[in-house]
């Protein structure tokens, strides 16, 4: 990825394929899948033959409240509504919001006196969810075609913001936590669930298209990810669940030595999903 505009069009093309895929199919087919032991192709999603096969670990979402199957395409890597604190009537947003998987789960949480907002750049998932919220019929469920840096919603109108497996694709995280920080009441929060490292990726997995989109190479070291929140201005940022991303071996020689993948997969240094919540005061 030379600049941000390329990184963000492989992010849109990819996950604009799985939206198309998933009504094609009864599962989804990138950045997930139906349990956390099996690898997904994202050459499925129009990738070549080439492409790497990762694993996402998704967390359980089917007997969540509020959980919606059409709109649940395994593109998580955590599950920000469990720490999020939401409560009825408050205002949720939620940054990725995909097929609208995390915002009807919200949705049940905030009732009839509340509301959610899903923004999603990728116009096929705004479709998408968009069909999946007339077959529910719900009037406080909006989604609307946006980007994170620059959010279509005015200032300080959100109790709550989530995120789950989102944040780490956007190429200006600063501002994007900026933005979130922006809409945001005072006294409101975030919860996000995110992908972020510890120790460095190699340089030809980092620049691997397939696994950017695949929510790992364009993930942070995790002590800049908190860096750059607290830079934001939001305070008593915390770290509610943490846990490790496993990639097949067989993957990770593909983009390091041996000695490397050894290393990786012993899990003594990694990938790791983490979520997270942030208060702005």
């Amino acid at each position: 990825m030379d600049n941000e505009k390329q990184i963000k069009e492989v992010v849109k093309e990819k996950y604009g394929q799985i939206a198309v895929q998933s009504d094609k199919s009864s599962g989804s087919c990138c950045c997930g899948g139906d349990s956390v032991s099996s690898p997904i192709n994202i050459s499925c999603c129009g990738g070549s033959s080439d492409d790497v096969n990762y694993i996402i670990m998704s967390d359980e979402y089917t007997k969540l409240q509020g959980y919606v199957a059409d709109a649940d395409l395994n593109l998580g890597c955590g599950m920000p509504t469990q720490f999020a604190a939401i409560k009825e009537g408050d205002t949720v947003v939620d940054l990725g919001s995909g097929a609208g998987n995390d915002v009807f789960v919200a949705r049940s949480i905030v009732g009839e006196s509340g509301k959610v907002i899903g923004i999603d750049m990728t116009p096929e998932m705004i479709a998408k969810a968009n069909r999946n919220n007339e077959k529910l019929g719900f009037t406080n469920v909006e989604f609307h075609l946006g980007e994170i840096e620059e959010m279509p919603l005015d200032n300080d109108i959100a109790d709550v913001v989530v995120s789950n497996c989102v944040l780490n694709l956007v190429p200006d995280k600063e501002k994007a936590f900026s933005e979130m920080y922006r809409i945001i009441k005072p006294g409101g929060h975030f919860c996000v669930s995110d992908i972020v490292l510890k120790g460095e990726l190699p340089e030809a997995l980092s620049k691997s298209a397939a696994m950017y989109a695949g929510c790992v190479a364009g993930a942070l070291q995790q002590v800049d990810y908190l860096d750059k929140i607290a830079k934001a201005g939001f305070t008593d940022v915390e770290i509610k669940k943490s846990k490790i991303i496993e990639l097949p071996l067989e993957t990770l020689k593909k983009y390091m030595s041996e000695e490397e993948a050894m290393v990786y997969a012993s899990g003594e240094k990694g990938i790791f999903s983490i979520t997270v919540v942030g208060y702005k005061k």
